[in-house]
């Protein structure tokens, strides 16, 4: 079953290769939505897929790439968009 999930990271997520890491781990998971860099110094993503596999992306998120440091991984579920790719914003 599809399904699309708002995700909020907090902490050391700016200028530490989130947005290709995640671009990257989103394709791996055949992952769609987008992600990007917020003023407030947050990453906001936006991901759908199929269920297990956004459980893989989001368990994902709460680590992230080596250099970052995810203080807080909020996420709140949305209606499915069927987005056909994804993309930096």
């Amino acid at each position: 079953m599809k399904k699309h999930v708002n995700i909020r990271l907090t902490g050391k997520v700016q200028n530490v290769g989130f947005r290709y890491a995640a671009l990257k781990t989103a394709e791996k998971y055949d992952v769609k939505g987008f992600v990007k860099n917020e003023p407030d110094g947050t990453v906001y993503i936006e991901a759908e897929g199929e269920e297990p596999k956004i459980n893989h992306f989001i368990a994902w998120c709460h680590d992230g790439p080596a250099w970052a440091r995810v203080d807080r991984v909020d996420t709140s579920e949305a209606p499915v968009d069927n987005l056909k790719e994804f993309r930096i914003a």
